[in-house]
Formats: structure tokens, sequence, C-alpha cells
């Protein structure tokens, strides 16, 4: 009997931010893989099995899922956002890539869900609205060089730049670099938003130029958004709305 594995995305943290697909693969799962907190969002019921585990063990995870599936479970890995996101989908194929051939017999399905990045930006209004790019500051898995490398060239091509996990305890002056650079290269007025625990009940949405912009305005629970030169904001009875035009005046 051969099982399955599906790869959920579980949003950006509102339960009515989950899509109906991943409520379906939950509904239907025998076990539940994921990183402790994921793990916790997901209710016990009579035949599921919760196997949540520690940050940095995408790996191990991965393979526990595989084994599991070569049973016949019927496997859901849960991630937050979107599981293609700096999340586990990659690992999950990394794992494929070099575990035992029995593995590939396994049938994998990568189900989408909502970034934070998208929920952040919706939340604004449109920042995104024109090219951008997205890069993740962590640097646990690449050198910070190439971190630092990769904002200067898309500094360089005026995106607009949403950074997923700018600064944590363990590494709190990674993004007082980053802010250091985009400093240098963009104008004082061009805007920057720090939107915090995005659609959970503790979210705070902060707008500033980048000359305003400070390091410990951001943490691990902060999606930040450097707008591009044409970026704009709106101010209205209701709320502040910041928009990326569609178009680009021709260089």
């Amino acid at each position: 009997m051969s099982g399955s594995i599906m790869i959920a995305g579980l949003g950006p943290g509102a339960e009515d931010m989950i899509t109906p697909e991943v409520r379906t693969a939950i509904d239907n799962a025998t076990d539940i893989i994921g990183y402790i907190p994921y793990v916790a969002r997901i209710a016990p019921r009579a035949g599921l099995s919760l196997h949540p585990s520690d940050n940095k063990e995408e790996l191990d995870r991965a393979a526990h899922a595989f084994e599991l599936a070569c049973k016949g479970h019927k496997v859901v890995i849960v991630s937050s956002g979107d599981p293609g996101v700096f999340a586990m989908a990659a690992a999950v194929f990394e794992a494929l890539e070099t575990g035992p051939e029995r593995w590939k017999q396994i049938d994998i399905e990568v189900l989408p869900g909502i970034t934070a990045m998208l929920a952040a930006a919706a939340a604004c209004g449109a920042p995104l609205g024109h090219d951008f790019c997205c890069i993740n500051l962590s640097d646990n898995l690449k050198p910070f060089a190439l971190i630092e490398k990769r904002v200067g060239l898309a500094l360089e091509g005026d995106f607009a730049i949403a950074f997923y996990n700018p600064r944590s305890k363990s590494r709190p002056h990674g993004f007082e670099k980053i802010l250091t650079l985009i400093k240098a290269r963009c104008p004082a007025d061009q805007l920057i938003i720090f939107a915090r625990a995005i659609s959970t009940g503790e979210q705070k949405i902060t707008v500033k130029t980048i000359a305003e912009a400070q390091p410990d305005m951001a943490d691990m629970r902060t999606l930040v958004i450097v707008g591009a030169k044409a970026s704009r904001k709106i101010d209205t009875p209701h709320k502040t709305y910041i928009f990326t035009p569609r178009s680009s005046p021709s260089q």
C-alpha cells in the first residue's frame, strides 16, 4: 500500500486565510509533520498523529514523511505561508533527490498558500504592483556576502523588495547592514513598510521613509517591503495606502 505526501501552506496566520484545498488535505491526513508552532495550529482528532519538530530539522522532517508514506500513511507537511517560498517544499525535494529509490514511488503534491509577502502587500494596498522580488535575509543557509550582493542588484534594478526573516536575536546586525546599504543607494523619501504579525490579532503596519527607518523596527515576525522609487502613498480618512504604479518611465 503506497501512501502520499502533501506539502501544504497554512497562510500567514489567520485561520480564514487557509485555502479550502489545504483544509481538505488536513481533514484526510493520517499524519501531520512540521515545525512546532505550525503543527500546533492543527486540531487533534481521532486517527490523526501529530509530529512536531524543532527548527533547522527540515531534511529529517522530510525523511520522516517519506518513511511514513512508504508505510501507506497520508502525510501532510505543514509550513506557514506558501510551502514553496522559503519553506518545506524545497527541503522535501532535496531529500527526495538523494534519498532511497523507494521514496520516488510516493505521490507528492504541493498545495499553495497565501504568503506573508502577499498578505502584507494586500493590507497596505499594492506596493508590489509592478516588478518586485523577495529575499530571505537569514544567513543560516547562505553566506551574508551573497545576501548583500543580491540586495545590491535588486536596488540597482529598482525592484520593490520584500524581505523575509529580517532580524533575530541570534543575528541582530544583519538587517542593520542591509538597511545601511539601502540608505546609501535609495532616495531618503523612498518608502519602506514594516508589517509585523500580519493577519493576526497582533498585526501592526508601520510606513516610514528610508531616512526614518531603524533596524529595531523589524524582528523575525516582521515582513519588510522596500518600495520602488515610483512607489507612492495615499492618505485617506480610512487608512494610508501604498502602491507601486503598473508602468515605469522609459530609461
